[in-house]
């Protein structure tokens, strides 16, 4: 580095602006069961951010200024990890499908698309964020293992609720990724194309750059029918990403121990070597333990099994001696109403119990490490609170197979952003005394 070039980097620091291309050198590693960034310690309160990369396309549904305006309200509310998707497949024909995807046949990548991640990488170590790359999907929201089952064989995805098709039916389709080489090994191109991408806004090379946190498998994976071809499968897609990115952390992106326990065979795949940290999903909803027309009845109940939900987890975690994240949970607005204005006490009430058993967690020296809330909506409104995201309409918290309005967060929710702010503050101050930042 040239004298000039030193001195500048110099002013930047002193001035609190970091240029692009000159985040921290620390990546995040595990150390005694928890996250440290150099020697710091590193918990987070952060969000589920699902399609910045779209957003930061700068074309067709992209919208570059409105990412740039999202990163920053975020960071004020002192939030340092997101989650986002970084992949993408199908044709447009598709029903409950992102819209552009990243790649839309087989070995075709959209260059338009790789360069929206690329600004949202940028943008994201501009403000010292940590960002979770998703890189696959057992839904069919982003065409995922479905796409890949389908275009290995040829054969149509039985989406669910269409043409006589259960849910049953698609997951089992779904899981038979596992099964299928020429699925696995178009995905295994996909992502080493990934990892060896230069950042074309940064010039760093994505498997070097600390700004990504970590590598993740897929978003809710569940075995079904091939439940030991996925567990092989996990351990040897993760040993394929340690191999190319030494630097950064690889997860796995599954719910936990849903029952039955052979969909996701939880205990298995969580103590696989090649997985840095647990994850966990929370949705009270979506199981059934909370119903939003009946909340007097029902909520105290999701509550307890919620909590008893974390301790399983928490207790497997810690044997294993790997950081736990909550990585996705959400409430609807009250009484499931899709407005926007609608009241938002009962998800209130559930964010701070969660954050509060969170916090207490880490406080008391266990492997909790953080969480990521679903789903950061920002300035966004569902086009019509209550139906289906269409191509053209903006991105919102709720992915498109999902009603709009369902899980969003606005950047008007001032009780929910309030209760962000204060924990996202809390978790990030038990690292605070630790000597080094990173």
């Amino acid at each position: 580095m040239t004298r000039r070039a030193i001195g500048l980097l110099l002013l930047f620091l002193a001035i609190g602006v970091v240029p692009v291309g000159a985040q921290s050198p620390a990546f995040v590693r595990v150390a005694d069961g928890g996250f440290v960034i150099g020697e710091r310690p590193y918990h987070f309160l952060g969000v589920n951010l699902w399609y910045g990369m779209n957003l930061g396309a700068g074309r067709e549904a992209g919208d570059r200024a409105r990412l740039v305006r999202e990163l920053d309200r975020l960071a004020e509310l002192g939030v340092t990890n997101l989650r986002v998707m970084a992949a993408t497949e199908g044709p447009r024909d598709q029903p409950w499908r992102v819209h552009p995807a990243v790649q839309p046949a087989p070995g075709e990548y959209d260059e338009g698309l790789l360069r929206g991640l690329d600004f949202l990488l940028a943008e994201a170590g501009r403000r010292g964020m940590r960002v979770v790359l998703v890189l696959n999907n057992f839904f069919q929201w982003t065409g995922g293992f479905a796409q890949y089952v389908s275009w290995a064989t040829g054969e149509p995805i039985p989406y669910p609720e269409q043409d006589g098709n259960t849910w049953d039916d698609f997951q089992r389709y779904s899981a038979r990724f596992y099964a299928v080489p020429e699925a696995r090994s178009l995905f295994r191109r996909y992502v080493a194309m990934l990892i060896d991408r230069e950042n074309t806004v940064t010039g760093v090379a994505y498997r070097d750059d600390p700004t990504i946190m970590a590598w993740q498998l897929s978003n809710e994976p569940r075995g079904f029918d091939h439940s030991d071809a996925y567990v092989e499968w996990v351990d040897r897609m993760s040993w394929f990403i340690r191999e190319r990115a030494p630097r950064q952390l690889v997860s796995l992106g599954g719910e936990g121990k849903l029952t039955p326990y052979e969909r996701t065979q939880f205990p298995r795949v969580a103590a696989s070597p090649a997985l840095d940290y647990v994850t966990v999903h929370l949705w009270i909803e979506n199981w059934g333990w909370y119903r939003p027309e009946r909340p007097e009845e029902t909520f105290p109940v999701a509550v307890g099994r919620s909590m008893a939900y974390l301790a399983e987890h928490l207790a497997v975690a810690e044997r294993l001696g790997k950081p736990l994240v909550l990585e996705e949970f959400g409430v609807s607005r009250d009484r499931l109403d899709y407005s926007p204005g609608a009241s938002v006490g009962y998800r209130d009430e559930f964010f701070r119990i969660v954050f509060e058993a969170l916090h207490k967690a880490a406080v008391e020296g266990t492997v909790v490490a953080g969480g990521n809330v679903w789903s950061w909506s920002g300035e966004a409104r569902p086009e019509e609170p209550g139906g289906y995201w269409a191509p053209g309409d903006p991105f919102t918290g709720d992915p498109p197979h999902e009603r709009q309005g369902w899980y969003s967060i606005y950047d008007d929710d001032t009780s929910t952003l309030e209760l962000i702010a204060e924990y996202a503050a809390r978790m990030d101050a038990l690292g605070a005394a630790a000597p080094g930042d990173g």
